[in-house]
């Protein structure tokens, strides 16, 4: 099959010509007539495989040009670099076609976003929170959505989004046709999204959490972080010059020391990424990377979701996730386009349980080698890495002195207060202890 089986428009066709297109992936063949006969959409592909044209194609195929300066179409997905990728590749199939595309996202100036909003544009791709703002303060009118594509919806909702998505929601008209993607799709996610969408039909291009068969995953019993680092290092230095290598950690705090680490080694070739960096460092990073002005790129999982960079060689886990899923998404950023890829994993000792958890989601075993021989092994543990030591001893209770009054004390006589008719010959007498006369 290629995309010209598919029912799209001759404005399309031409775009997908002009990208060099020729062939859509088992997602965007599969999904295709379901978006297109108007039904909910749950779409589940390894990440790599071409969700974003499964679900950008149907919609601008549906697309129908009008004059009203409200969106037709919503796109939210859960980081600023996804938004910034999925606008380009809007821009990049509407060649042909009159539609105003924009991008909207925290961590900017808001009155920008709301300047454009209000010139009028056909579709909005943004963040939960950034698209929640706009509607609330009336500048982004959503009345006139008849799609909405939740894309990454696992991370969108793991990071916390859940009541700004359901928010959005209570914006949206009732009729329209709801479409979700993701590489992974947990319990928590399905019920969700069965509680909020209408008889959504499943499509899956294999099942929820199998890497791309083209990567050949590599493990290595790791002791320590110092060890890691040795071994990081052998491996980068045994990569050709036209390599690039995504390097995965699990905190920002790690990242940061991991560059510092390695900076003295490879220079300006490593940078980083992570939510703590500003936005415009963290687009230029991205823009480096894909650029090859940087080869090896140091990110955590929350940047996972919004790196799409082309011909990534290799991906090294430096430390394994804690969420079984983010493995897949993480080594899903190698071997895309039916290109191969490598994906190398360090294993510390305490990590063994998540690496069982991702096996048992993968359902296959990660398989290991030796370490080569001229890798410096380190006995060195860094603060976090050395075991919390718990004092023995037992909390004993201190004995309730006797002597100890009631905790509240009755009132003297004169400062309580009755609801009762007030007699000032009573309360003189009360308060003096003979009643007050006055003088002549």
């Amino acid at each position: 099959m290629t995309f010209r089986d598919l029912n799209l428009k001759k404005q399309l066709w031409n775009a997908l010509d002009d990208l060099g297109y020729e062939t859509p992936t088992t997602i965007q063949s599969a999904s295709f007539n379901v978006m297109m006969s108007g039904q909910d959409t749950i779409g589940i592909a390894q990440t790599g495989t071409g969700k974003t044209l499964a679900y950008l194609l149907p919609c601008l195929n549906m697309w129908k040009f009008s004059k009203e300066p409200h969106p037709q179409i919503l796109i939210i997905v859960p980081t600023r670099e996804l938004v910034a990728q999925i606008v380009s590749e809007v821009e990049k199939l509407t060649t042909y076609m009159n539609v105003a595309t924009g991008g909207v996202y925290g961590g900017t100036n808001m009155n920008t976003q709301i300047a454009m909003v209000l010139q009028g544009l056909d579709i909005v791709v943004g963040t939960p929170g950034r698209i929640l703002d706009l509607a609330t303060n009336g500048s982004l009118q959503l009345k006139k959505v008849t799609k909405l594509v939740v894309d990454e919806v696992d991370e969108t909702l793991s990071l916390g989004f859940r009541h700004q998505l359901l928010r959005i929601f209570d914006f949206l008209p009732t009729k329209r046709q709801n479409m979700v993607f993701s590489a992974t799709l947990s319990e928590e996610v399905a019920a969700f999204l069965e509680a909020n969408f209408t008889a959504p039909i499943r499509v899956e291009a294999a099942r929820s959490g199998t890497p791309l068969t083209q990567i050949d995953q590599i493990g290595y019993n790791i002791p320590n972080f110092k060890s890691k680092v040795q071994l990081l290092n052998h491996l980068l230095k045994s990569t050709n010059d036209s390599s690039k290598v995504l390097v995965f950690v699990s905190s920002r705090a790690l990242a940061d020391l991991l560059f510092e680490e390695i900076e003295s080694f490879f220079g300006q070739k490593v940078g980083v990424i992570h939510s703590n960096k500003a936005q415009n460092f963290r687009f230029n990073s991205v823009n480096n990377f894909q650029s090859g002005l940087i080869s090896i790129l140091i990110a955590t999982d929350l940047i996972a979701r919004g790196i799409d960079v082309s011909d990534v060689t290799h991906v090294i886990n430096f430390d394994i996730p804690e969420i079984p899923e983010n493995y897949i998404h993480r080594i899903g950023r190698t071997g895309r386009a039916d290109k191969n890829g490598s994906a190398i994993t360090f294993v510390t000792e305490y990590e063994s349980a998540n690496l069982e958890a991702i096996e048992e989601l993968m359902q296959q075993k990660l398989p290991f080698q030796a370490i080569p021989e001229t890798v410096e092994l380190s006995s060195e543990l860094l603060e976090f890495e050395k075991p919390k030591v718990v004092m023995p001893g037992k909390l004993v209770k201190m004995a309730r002195p006797d002597d100890v009054g009631p905790a509240f004390h009755e009132k003297k006589l004169k400062n309580k207060k009755v609801n009762v008719r007030y007699d000032h010959k009573k309360a003189m007498m009360d308060k003096y202890g003979k009643p007050k006369r006055r003088r002549s």
